[in-house]
């Protein structure tokens, strides 16, 4: 349970007039009371109870480390140059809902072409290409908040 449903819990329980919920989960316990007095509300209190950790087992000195799996070929994206977020704000695929995106997976584009937009300030940067190249992949869903200097972009320069 993340903060904003713990702050929805309290307003639902200020708001009907419930003395008191409590949830109890696999991982936590929360205990939300609310008291009337007089008339008027008093403060609402939150109890959790604290998470269970569970302590990974550690191994003895004897015995030898096996070796990592490997995870994924990292030398497939070195040959790939990423088109980064030069500003923070909404990164946006196409130039309204209706519209086609700039570029899409397999499109070939100029360096200068435009290949997204970023919303900063109710003001929509037009984004476009420091390199010439392929669309590789598409790192950012469209619509979603994106920070200075986040890969947005694959691009194979071959």
């Amino acid at each position: 349970m993340n903060l904003s449903e713990i702050q929805d819990l309290i307003k639902f329980v200020s708001k009907a007039g419930v003395s008191e919920v409590e949830i109890e989960k696999k991982d936590f316990k929360i205990i939300i009371k609310s008291e009337v007095k007089g008339g008027k509300n008093e403060p609402i209190y939150v109890q959790a109870a604290p998470q269970q950790i569970q302590a990974a087992p550690v191994a003895p000195a004897a015995a030898p480390v096996a070796p990592a799996a490997p995870v994924a070929p990292v030398s497939d994206d070195s040959k790939y140059i990423t088109v980064k977020s030069p500003i923070i704000g909404t990164f946006y695929r196409s130039a309204g809902p209706d519209k086609e995106p700039f570029v899409q997976v397999g499109d070939t584009i100029a360096k200068g072409s435009p290949v997204c937009i970023i919303e900063a300030m109710k003001l929509f940067n037009e984004i476009e290409s420091e390199v010439a190249g392929k669309i590789v992949k598409v790192l950012v869903d469209d619509a979603s908040p994106v920070e200075y200097d986040q890969p947005l972009f694959l691009v194979d320069p071959a």
